[in-house]
């Protein structure tokens, strides 16, 4: 941490009351800045309620380099950040805040509560006692036309234009905007010619050309222990037939080669294995055995257990013929295609991709070509699946935009001296 005696009198404007604003904020005010974090909303960290609204999944356990893994092709820009406050140190910092946490059987990782308003009454507490300024109902619109220094927002008062001496962005990406996260800095950022990765959905569902039967009769049902794949990806899990198309964990984790297909080739074929701890032999060995008067769909159920919505998918993609043939239909239940045609809008989305490039920033997550201003969280170009990876990288991209800040005031000021 860089000396920070000379620099206690300076400001620093925080826009954006996330995870990652408010860690930027914990970052600076502890080392003395005067700090004022400014949301567009009436409180602080909505999405972040929102997120832990069925359990907050703070971070995940596994080895560092498979949690780093997760962040695909964002990982080496990541890593730096996630070293110097990995998921350890989140559990240690949630722990100083009284928020003691617990590993699920799943590897990911919870506070007790299993809520994340206790952590966020608490985290904003210590902020305010130290000293972190709080403007709700401030829309940043950008920054004065003839003067760069000036920001000004939108407030119930009217315009509002104020001064800092460096600006951290944190004002997410572009999925929920009714919680905050609109997008609508793109606009701002592209007009200063800052390279700017379009924002796409992100952990989400996607469109798929269901029959009227199966979408009526199957809509809101899980598809329970299966694996999906796409490419040379594969992952055991769930997920839930909608009326749309197809969403849920293991949907979520593939979005991003799925998305990105579609976006190549106009769709994506997803393969579903509905017995994945059957091999195709021993399959075909069972439901080739004699079944007398009883239909081929009660044979399914008795002797692999195949009924439901995994039956009515299986009748949705073969004929009747293939339907009574084991090859086929033990064929098709270990490699079930189904295409999808499109990802659900990006507001829908659990999260975004797309953001500032990095190639826009330097190492202390300052834009190149806005000096004194820096990014953190969703708003960088990167993405992760659900599982606690979202958040660890947007608390760690937080403080690493707070230790940037002082960074570069202590640079600035040596310069001046």
């Amino acid at each position: 941490m860089p000396k920070v005696s000379s620099i206690s009198d300076k400001s620093v404007a925080i826009i954006g009351g996330g995870p990652s604003g408010l860690m930027a904020a914990e970052v600076l005010s502890q080392a003395g800045i005067k700090v004022n974090v400014y949301d567009a909303m009436p409180s602080v960290g909505r999405k972040f309620l929102l997120a832990g609204k069925g359990g907050l999944n703070i971070t995940h356990s596994e080895p560092f380099q498979d949690f780093l893994s997760r962040y695909g092709a964002g990982k080496s820009r990541l890593q730096p950040m996630l070293e110097r406050f990995s998921a350890n140190q989140l559990r240690d910092w949630a722990y100083d805040l009284g928020i003691r946490t617990f590993v699920g059987s799943s590897g990911r990782i919870f506070p007790e509560e299993m809520k994340a308003a206790p952590l966020l009454r608490a985290w904003l507490h210590r902020l305010r006692q130290q000293d972190v300024k709080f403007h709700v109902r401030h829309k940043w619109l950008g920054w004065h036309q003839a003067d760069n220094k000036k920001l000004r927002f939108q407030t119930p008062e009217g315009i509002r234009e104020i001064e800092a001496d460096a600006v951290i962005l944190a004002l997410g990406g572009g999925s929920w905007p009714q919680l905050g996260s609109t997008g609508e800095w793109v606009e701002i950022l592209v007009e200063k010619g800052i390279r700017i990765s379009p924002l796409l959905a992100s952990n989400c569902g996607f469109n798929v050309n269901w029959s009227d039967y199966f979408r009526l009769r199957f809509a809101g049902h899980p598809l329970k222990s299966i694996a999906a794949s796409v490419d040379d990806q594969q992952l055991k899990g769930d997920c839930t037939i909608t009326d749309y198309g197809i969403e849920g964990g293991i949907i979520y984790t593939l979005s991003s080669t799925l998305r990105d297909e579609i976006i190549q080739t106009g769709f994506a074929t997803l393969l579903l294995d509905l017995k994945p701890d059957y091999s195709l032999d021993t399959l075909i060995d069972k439901v080739s055995k004699p079944h007398g008067k009883q239909s081929m769909s009660n044979h399914l159920r008795k002797t692999i257990g195949i009924d439901g919505v995994k039956a009515g998918l299986l009748r949705e993609k073969l004929t009747s013929e293939d339907f009574n043939n084991p090859i086929k239909l033990c064929s098709t239940v270990k490699a079930l295609p189904i295409q999808l045609l499109s990802a659900r809008p990006l507001a829908e989305a659990i999260s975004s991709a797309g953001g500032v490039a990095f190639e826009a920033i330097d190492e202390n997550l300052m834009i190149v070509n806005l000096p004194g201003v820096f990014c953190a969280g969703e708003m960088l170009d990167w993405e992760a699946p659900t599982g606690g990876y979202l958040l660890t990288a947007c608390f760690a991209s937080g403080r690493a935009s707070g230790e940037g800040v002082l960074n570069w005031l202590q640079s600035f000021i040596q310069k001046n001296h």
